[in-house]
């Protein structure tokens, strides 16, 4: 289920929030209310069948969707990689400083900013439950810094804003980025691109496109054919720079996507927010939002209802036929197939401790290679650390020997800090792809006895051959944290602060300044081998959660078969009459599905 499409209020089985969500909508035509009526009604329908079979999922994103259609709701996502400036963008787009931004990946779950009569926020946890918020504390649920990798397990957000740009229906999505140290980050962005309706691409010039971000756009253009490309920071490069940008933008673009694309525009975000510099494509970018409004928006609201009805009719579908297979084997025939499964499962299970050794001895691999780039990260700073410490001490203030010591502790602080945390970011990157490649034969031999499974005629397989995804990385957060070691940068013995104090009467401060020195090595050594130990942590940690997975997956395809197994002989013990009783109802509500799909 997608939370940013729910309603504060459940909607009831009877369409009455239907017909009080027409009653939101803005901007429509009769008979555009009239055909969005029709598609909630439908959706509503589906939902209702998805709680017949008992597939809760379908039921609340068929109800949820059903809202979003009948108040004329589309979604216009910005998606990009991060440092792009899409919070910044949607910040200028609707003239205030809502969504936090930074130079470090911000955003961790979308957050959806849509039309409201008067400001508010809320924001959804996994219970499902929504909470209203003050726009103020947004940051702290979406934004990386309060939130690190969704540690307080928010599902989506919305702020509600009465601006005009918002009320004709198009709801502005900021999308976590991609490229981010945090994998869960792209996890949440790629989930969502099934609700994407239309698309704001933000770019830069410098690369103008990523290899990651062409992937998504790719991706989102398999649902959606409605995008507006934005070059944002375009006050950051000259005007050779941006004309070449947009012109290898649109060529590539249109070369993958197999369609034309409008003009690329050139805007800075953060200048129109602070109203200074030129506006360069601003205005254009604006009206081109607003087209999109005037003349697709109703386009896009009825393209959303017919792929929910498509995506969600074909898991009902599935559910369906393997309900219809169940009862038609014989049960000899189930049992067999279930002894067949679990001697697949056994082999599995044998295959796992056969590839802990090559993992063991990959993990040796990561191991040495960390060491001897830690070896080398502190063989290049050390010096460069030394030269910008005794910089640091020239400028100091003066004082007394312990204010003095203070001082130039807190400057080796500064530093090891402002060195150390740039590279447990590079270091992370470097661990999860080489995380990615060691696990790689794990995922695939999950993945390959499912596909053996399925081949085997388990049909309750049907759509599981890809449950574990290659690209997954880490699956633990990192657990670093800067050490200051306040002990020694601020020693409590009645000893050493008069030591300092004679020290400084007597201006002998070289000594204050070797222990500062010192204090900055030990801070680095220390720090850095911190990051090394949370890399490899992390490391065993997912690979322990990823056997964890493929445990867990083949043995849910275990419980499945017996249940069905269980369900067919229950049935077919209470005679012929209740077999075809359930053939009646399956059939029934496939009709009932099939009819909702085709009803243009």
């Amino acid at each position: 289920m997608n939370p940013l499409d729910q309603n504060p209020t459940t909607l009831t089985r009877d369409h009455s929030s239907v017909a009080a969500g027409m009653k939101l909508a803005s901007g429509l035509t009769g008979a555009s209310q009239l055909t969005n009526s029709e598609g909630s009604n439908r959706l509503l329908h589906l939902a209702a069948l998805g709680e017949e079979l008992g597939v809760s999922r379908v039921h609340g994103e068929a109800r949820d969707l059903a809202l979003r259609v009948a108040e004329g709701r589309f979604y216009v996502a910005c998606i990009g990689q991060f440092k792009r400036g899409k919070s910044t963008l949607i910040n200028a787009l609707v003239g205030e400083r809502i969504l936090p931004v930074g130079f470090i990946p911000v955003t961790t779950v979308p957050t959806v900013i849509r039309f409201g009569a008067k400001p508010g926020a809320r924001i959804q946890t996994r219970g499902g439950a929504w909470q209203e918020i003050a726009i103020s504390d947004l940051k702290e649920y979406v934004s990386e810094e309060y939130n690190p990798e969704n540690t307080k397990a928010v599902d989506g957000a919305e702020v509600f804003l009465p601006n005009s740009l918002l009320e004709g229906g198009m709801c502005l999505v900021d999308t976590p980025g991609l490229g981010s140290v945090f994998s869960s980050n792209t996890a949440s962005t790629q989930a969502f691109i099934p609700h994407i309706d239309a698309a704001l691409i933000v770019l830069g010039a410098d690369p103008p496109l990523a290899g990651e971000e062409l992937k998504l756009i790719e991706a989102v253009g398999r649902y959606v054919d409605k995008m507006i490309v934005v070059l944002n920071k375009a006050d950051r490069a000259s005007e050779t720079e941006r004309t070449a940008a947009a012109s290898f933008t649109r060529t590539l673009l249109e070369k993958r996507l197999k369609q034309p694309l409008g003009p690329v525009f050139e805007v800075s975000a953060e200048e129109r927010l602070g109203q200074h510099g030129p506006e360069r494509d601003w205005r254009k970018l604006i009206e081109a939002l607003r087209h999109l409004i005037q003349d697709s928006g109703w386009e896009l609201v009825t393209a959303s209802c017919e792929r929910g009805l498509e995506r969600l009719s074909e898991q009902l579908l599935a559910v369906i036929g393997e309900e219809r297979a169940a009862l038609e084997r014989p049960l000899e025939e189930s049992e067999r197939r279930i002894t067949t499964m679990k001697e697949t499962i056994a082999g599995a299970e044998r295959a796992l401790r056969e590839l802990d050794f090559l993992f063991m001895a990959e993990q040796q691999h990561l191991s040495d290679l960390f060491v001897t780039r830690h070896k080398m990260f502190l063989a290049s700073l050390l010096p460069q650390a030394k030269t910008e410490f005794h910089r640091a001490i020239r400028t100091a203030s003066g004082g007394t020997g312990p204010s003095y010591r203070r001082a130039i502790m807190r400057e080796a602080q500064k530093i090891a800090r402002e060195h150390v945390t740039p590279w447990l970011q590079s270091e992370q990157r470097e661990a999860e792809k080489e995380y990615r490649r060691v696990t790689g034969r794990f995922v695939e031999m999950g993945n390959e006895f499912l596909r053996k499974l399925a081949a085997a005629g388990i049909s309750e397989l049907s759509r599981m051959p890809h449950a574990l995804d290659t690209g997954a990385g880490f699956r633990v957060k990192s657990e670093f944290s800067f050490l200051d070691l306040i002990e020694i940068a601020q020693p409590a013995s009645p000893l050493r602060w008069l030591a300092d104090l004679a020290l400084g009467l007597l201006g002998m401060r070289r000594s204050i300044e070797q222990d500062g020195y010192e204090f900055l090595v030990r801070l680095i050594e220390t720090n850095s081998t911190r990051v090394q130990s949370d890399i490899l942590n992390r490391v065993q940690e997912s690979r322990n959660r990823l056997e964890a997975e493929i445990r867990k997956l083949l043995h849910e395809v275990s419980r499945i078969a017996e249940q069905a197994l269980a369900h067919s002989q229950t049935t077919q013990a209470a005679g012929a009459s209740a077999v075809q009783t359930a053939f009646e109802r399956l059939e029934r509500l496939e009709h009932e599905i099939l009819t909702l799909r085709s009803v243009p």
